[in-house]
């Protein structure tokens, strides 16, 4: 049996991974070519020549195709590979070594690129939304910040309140200033509690009586010259009196009345003179000032 090892003498061997190698050994682990004075690089612990690493183990450049030399850098992303002076914008073509870069539909783009083809533009400005940039949206739109503006005076409503007002969009200020019910009384803006009266509309506060201020919201009123009075206001000042009782018959709340040559009664009132007997109804006579059944005006 053959020693699988052989002396080494001084002069025929050289050094390589910290080993001593006969000079026709040290040779490439695919083609066999020999390595002593050429450049060769370690897979797996065994040495290649340049063309045959780049044969077996280079990656092959997405953009021109060829295998990444040991001479080159390569650039990875996603299990993808470029040589550097190949890792460039698919659009405007600038470099993208050590620049922000988004990958889309196979392709990459720096940064302004692919936000000018793909981004999101504001319904503003019609430029493209950008990293960092806040978005605000309403009603199927966006805009930017600084874009999404009260339509009255410009001013940029940002985290502010608003108020739509056909398909527009209004700060509070000036929608109170153009557009909200103002009170009759007051002329102050009626943010809630509103009351109208005759297609009018007031504060609640401001809906009152017109001879006393009493608070009219939720009570009986009637109208006099196009301005509210309360029922007692009303009745003291232009209702009919009661030939018998002489208070107000104002008709407020379905009140009935019996009206006779310019004499009205309420219709409990209307009784006769001697019996007391209600005359609603029923034929009565006259006598002077009180009225009676024809029984009584008989005897």
């Amino acid at each position: 049996m053959e020693d699988p090892s052989e002396l080494i003498f001084s002069g025929e061997y050289t050094t390589a991974m910290d080993q001593n190698y006969h000079k026709d050994h040290l040779a490439c682990h695919n083609c066999e070519k020999k390595l002593i004075a050429c450049r060769y690089i370690l897979k797996d612990e065994h040495p290649h020549c340049i063309p045959c690493y780049q044969q077996l183990f280079a990656s092959n450049c997405e953009e021109c195709t060829k295998p990444i030399g040991p001479d080159f850098k390569d650039l990875s992303y996603k299990e993808r590979h470029w040589h550097e002076f190949c890792f460039k914008c698919s659009e405007c073509q600038k470099s993208l070594v050590d620049q922000p870069f988004a990958p889309k539909n196979e392709k990459i783009f720096c940064s302004d690129c692919h936000d000018n083809i793909f981004a999101a533009r504001c319904d503003g400005c019609n430029d493209p939304f950008r990293g960092g940039m806040k978005k605000f949206e309403y009603k199927g739109k966006q805009w930017h910040e600084q874009c999404f503006t009260c339509t009255v005076c410009n001013q940029a409503i940002s985290n502010k309140s608003f108020i739509p007002r056909d398909e527009k969009v209004i700060c509070v200020p000036c929608y109170e200033e153009n557009f909200a019910q103002r009170c009759t009384k007051c002329s102050n803006v009626i943010n809630k509690g509103g009351v109208t009266y005759k297609n009018t509309p007031f504060h609640k506060d401001c809906f009152t009586c017109t001879n006393c201020s009493k608070l009219l919201s939720g009570e009986k009123f009637t109208s006099k010259d196009e301005k509210p009075y309360c029922a007692d206001c009303y009745g003291e000042l232009f209702a009919k009196r009661c030939c018998q009782c002489t208070k107000p018959i104002t008709g407020i709340g379905g009140t009935k009345f019996i009206s006779f040559e310019e004499r009205h009664w309420h219709s409990e009132c209307f009784n006769c003179a001697k019996c007391n007997g209600s005359m609603v109804g029923r034929g009565f006579l006259m006598n002077g000032d009180s009225i009676l059944c024809p029984e009584c005006g008989r005897s």
